[in-house]
């Protein structure tokens, strides 16, 4: 039996055969009847040979640094293909991605901003925000919007659901919102929505005169928030993040009533009878028991909360009003009108008179119109019902309504087809042009020159023009009797029954 190496002879040994005979690890573990681990540990005792250092590779980009950097100073926040169109002139004929790995590296790092907490006294501030949830309504062309409103100290939760942001819904869900906290703050602070703040910048804010007005009525101060200062606003940005995690994922609703409807159940549910992450209390019980002594009665001063936009009222007797179209009375076309829309109506003024009033549509591109607007319009103009047929085509009835509905979809004028059937109906009567205009029908073909074909030619009928009608019962009743044409004859030659003897003589006694 071979004796075993001790630590210096195997370490030899290894070097040896891994050296000198390119032994692999695995059959020097088996040769020397020792780990692999063992035979790596003796092979790593060796220092590695030196590598000859490797200068670093230069870039396209190392001729303009001095002129990236120069523009980095001046402008920090300069991107990198207005960088390029700067350098093209320089020389540079690389690309935009080198270039872009450059600027990550020399661009100055931003310094983090340190923010202090906010704190509230109660019932000094309330948060409002709008929240986009997109397309979510089946059948419905139109965003849905969530209002979010939250006050500020006990974190209490205000939730609901519109199709619309415009100026009259917002002031509507404000109203709703105040009701249901049952009281003012002494400031409500918004973001940069456009109905509350029209001009936003460090030097001054602009508020919407019209909002301030709604503010002043219900006696709260009107504070925005900078642009871009998110933490100026969590109390409302969180909320909406919440509603988004917790309340929207999964849902499925029928129609706007019933989302608002199961928003309600979960706000007063869940979302304000959670113990909150940051305070880590009940917000309904905070609010009940700390907050809402305090909150300022609301006024019972009246405030208009309608959609009002003055329209011109179009030749159709219509008015445009948010992406739909309103009939009113015939006679107004042209005139200058007031519509006032609220949540469930829409009404049209002229001057202090109500002149029309419709349901409101939360669709788009709809058409909604009231019978009562064309009966004056109908009676002035009796062919402008719809699918109306002259006086003398009327007794076709549906047969001719068919046929012109057919007809109207052809490039030819309809009038003019309408004139040459009344003209057919006059010579060859009412019965045998009804019964032409269906043969034609049937074999696939509309056009009053089918019907002459059919009338003249296959049935040989022979046009037979009725009696004048002048429009007076006195007159077209009046029948005279045939006239005897018999007088006017050729009489016959009477036969003779005497001589008439010599002609008389001459009375000057002229002799013949």
């Amino acid at each position: 039996m071979k004796e075993p190496l001790d630590s210096s002879e195997r370490t030899s040994e290894v070097l040896r055969l891994a050296l000198l005979e390119g032994m692999s690890i695995r059959k020097i573990s088996c040769r020397l009847q020792i780990s692999r681990k063992t035979v790596r540990k003796l092979l790593g005792r060796q220092r590695p040979s030196a590598k000859p250092a490797v200068r670093p590779r230069g870039s396209i980009l190392d001729p303009y640094r001095p002129a990236i950097g120069k523009m980095l100073k001046d402008t920090p926040e300069l991107l990198a293909p207005a960088v390029l169109e700067r350098l093209r002139p320089l020389g540079y004929q690389g690309g935009i991605s080198v270039l872009r790995e450059l600027l990550r590296s020399m661009r100055p790092g931003q310094e983090r901003e340190a923010f202090s907490t906010l704190d509230f006294a109660p019932a000094s501030a309330m948060q409002v925000d709008w929240a986009d949830f997109g397309f979510a309504l089946p059948g419905v062309a139109r965003r849905v919007s969530a209002f979010i409103a939250v006050l500020c100290y006990s974190r209490l939760l205000y939730m609901e659901f519109v199709l619309s942001q415009a100026f009259g819904s917002f002031l509507r869900c404000m109203e709703r919102c105040i009701r249901f906290f049952g009281g003012l703050t002494t400031v409500d602070i918004f973001d940069n929505m456009k109905t509350v703040v029209l001009e936003h910048s460090p030097i001054r804010t602009v508020f919407n005169p019209k909002f301030l007005q709604y503010a002043r009525c219900r006696g709260f101060a009107v504070r925005a928030c900078n642009v871009r200062r998110g933490n100026e606003k969590g109390r409302a940005e969180r909320p909406i993040g919440f509603v988004r995690r917790r309340f929207w994922p999964g849902r499925h609703f029928a129609d706007l009533l019933d989302l608002n409807t199961q928003g309600m159940v979960w706000r007063d549910d869940f979302a304000n009878n959670r113990i909150h992450e940051e305070t880590g209390k009940v917000p309904s019980l905070v609010f009940e028991h700390e907050e809402s002594r305090l909150l300022k009665p609301v006024p019972q001063t009246p405030f208009d909360t309608d959609d009002v936009e003055g329209q011109g009222v179009t030749k159709m007797h219509r008015v445009r009003f948010d992406r739909n179209r309103y009939s009113v009375p015939w006679r107004l076309v042209s005139q200058q009108v007031l519509v006032r829309g609220n949540d469930h109506s829409v009404a049209v003024f002229l001057g202090p008179k109500q002149v029309a009033l419709h349901p409101r549509c939360w669709d788009v591109g709809q058409d909604i119109s009231h019978p009562s607007h064309e009966k004056g319009l109908l009676e002035r103009k009796p062919r402008a019902a719809r699918g109306h047929l002259p006086p003398a085509l009327e007794p076709l009835a549906k047969l001719g309504e068919r046929y012109f509905k057919i007809f109207a979809a052809t490039s030819r004028s309809v009038h003019r087809e309408s004139t040459r059937l009344v003209l057919l109906v006059e010579l060859f009567g009412l019965p045998a042009t009804r019964s032409a205009i269906d043969e034609v029908m049937r074999t696939g073909h509309v056009g009053a020159e089918y019907v002459e074909y059919v009338l003249r030619h296959k049935r040989g009928l022979v046009p037979q023009c009725p009696p004048l009608l002048l429009g007076n019962p006195e007159l077209d009743t009046i029948r005279l009797p045939e006239p005897d044409l018999s007088i006017y004859d050729p009489q016959p030659a009477q036969p003779m029954t005497r001589d008439p003897g010599e002609p008389p003589d001459d009375p000057n006694g002229a002799e013949s």
